[in-house]
């Protein structure tokens, strides 16, 4: 019988994301490229330098520094925030990637204390910055809350939050990984958006799907600190044209299927929500990224997928998350292969799911009789 993992990679049609990264993306970048272009040397040369120029054009700041990571980015930035503020303490919500991704490296290198907002189920909102009970430098917002299923507080919300911010002296951050694929939703451009933010990190290997890489824009002033930080972290490589160049290259092939990508969620949401024993949150996703939500375990849940791949040769997803020993869940993120799947063999895929999830229905009922 075939493992999860080795049902999924024997599917001829995979439904996530862009397909996996391979040297062949860098190759295809670099392959546009004048050989002699001379490479960045520390943070220095044409190439980096137009590129974060670029950046810092696109979301409306005046001045954007190229990091290797994010979580490099984040970390620094709340700690210049802080610095600038003379306030030890920031703001984000529970589940923000510093929080759960990062091996608390905020906590662990910074004389920093973070304040969580709201509760882990739902968006913060601003009557929870308002009851914040002492001051802090900066709050950081995630667009979309990527474990929350990307869900999205509405523009105007978030102009409350900035006008609020503002008058208390809070600075406001934005984590930004997903900024391009929310462009869609809000139906406005980026500096639209970033304009109500102090401070922007974009990331290039998620809805882009370049090999690597991040930038932060703000003020050209309070950027300058950026630079000396990420030599502090050994950030400043002596060469960052691989990931420059995939960035570049990335955002000039994707960032126009943006809206592509949100309207295939949409519709792959809708079919979800079609079967039994299967939620999708948001109901009806706001940007490329949702997650489906099952009422049966993930062992339940992953052999009748491998059932479906084996029938059908679609691959719905290739990682099942466990919420309880009785709930399970995984994440959509549509992209490039969406398109490549036929629509008949698609559509048989959740005939099958449907049929195999009703079955998964009596096998339960019977395991706990």
């Amino acid at each position: 019988m075939s493992t999860f993992k080795q049902a999924f990679k024997a599917a001829p049609y995979k439904v996530n994301g862009h397909g996996p990264l391979t040297v062949g993306a860098l190759q295809t970048a670099l392959a546009s490229m004048d050989p002699d272009t001379p490479a960045d040397h520390y943070g220095s040369g044409a190439i980096i330098e137009e590129f974060q120029q670029q950046m810092a054009a696109f979301v409306g700041k005046e001045a954007a520094v190229f990091f290797p990571s994010g979580t490099m980015a984040q970390q620094i930035v709340l700690r210049m925030w802080c610095d600038e503020q003379h306030c030890p303490t920031v703001a984000y919500h529970p589940l923000s990637h510093l929080e759960m991704y990062e091996e608390k490296g905020l906590h662990t290198l910074h004389p920093i204390n973070v304040l969580t907002l709201g509760d882990s189920d739902r968006l913060f909102t601003l009557e929870d910055v308002k009851n914040l009970h002492e001051r802090v430098a900066c709050i950081l917002v995630e667009l979309p809350q990527r474990d929350l299923g990307g869900e999205l507080p509405s523009l105007a919300e978030l102009r409350a939050l900035s006008s609020y911010c503002k008058e208390h002296n809070i600075k406001l951050h934005l984590d930004g990984a997903r900024l391009f694929e929310v462009l869609p939703y809000y139906d406005v451009s980026a500096p639209k958006i970033c304009e109500l933010f102090d401070s922007v990190y974009l990331s290039f290997y998620k809805g882009l799907g370049g090999v690597a890489g991040a930038v932060l824009a703000g003020d050209a002033e309070f950027m300058k600190p950026a630079k000396v930080w990420k030599r502090r972290y050994g950030g400043d490589l002596i060469s960052l044209y691989p990931y420059i160049v995939s960035a570049s290259d990335s955002f000039t092939l994707r960032l126009p299927r943006m809206k592509q990508y949100y309207e295939q969620a949409q519709q792959l949401a809708s079919n979800y929500n079609a079967c039994p024993l299967l939620s999708t949150r948001p109901v009806v996703p706001v940007c490329n990224m949702f997650h489906v939500h099952i009422d049966l375990p993930k062992e339940t849940v992953e052999t009748i997928l491998i059932a479906v791949m084996q029938e059908t040769g679609i691959a719905l997803t290739g990682h099942v998350n466990a919420v309880s020993d009785t709930t399970s869940f995984f994440e959509v993120t549509s992209g490039d292969l969406y398109p490549t799947v036929p629509q008949d063999k698609l559509a048989h895929a959740f005939a099958s799911l449907t049929q195999h999830l009703q079955g998964g229905v009596l096998h339960g009922n019977e395991s706990h009789q």
